[in-house]
């Protein structure tokens, strides 16, 4: 356990130090922004889940009776 903390506090010195690290830390920003917005949006019940569920249901209904002729 220790071994990892040595290893993890190295790494995100080096981050501090080196430009690329900062330009890597700003995508993992960007990307933590992105994962959000996608779960709040598509997360269990979400409005766009619950839009996509209607509309599957609705196209479904509308399929079953269109072939059995109900």
């Amino acid at each position: 356990m220790l071994t990892f903390y040595v290893k993890s506090s190295e790494a995100v010195k080096r981050l501090g130090t080196d430009q690329d690290g900062v330009v890597s830390f700003e995508y993992v920003i960007v990307a933590a922004c992105i994962i959000a917005v996608v779960s709040l949006g598509f997360g269990t019940g979400g409005p766009l889940q619950t839009a996509l569920t209607t509309a599957i249901t609705t196209v479904g209904t509308a399929l079953t009776t269109a072939v059995t002729g109900a």
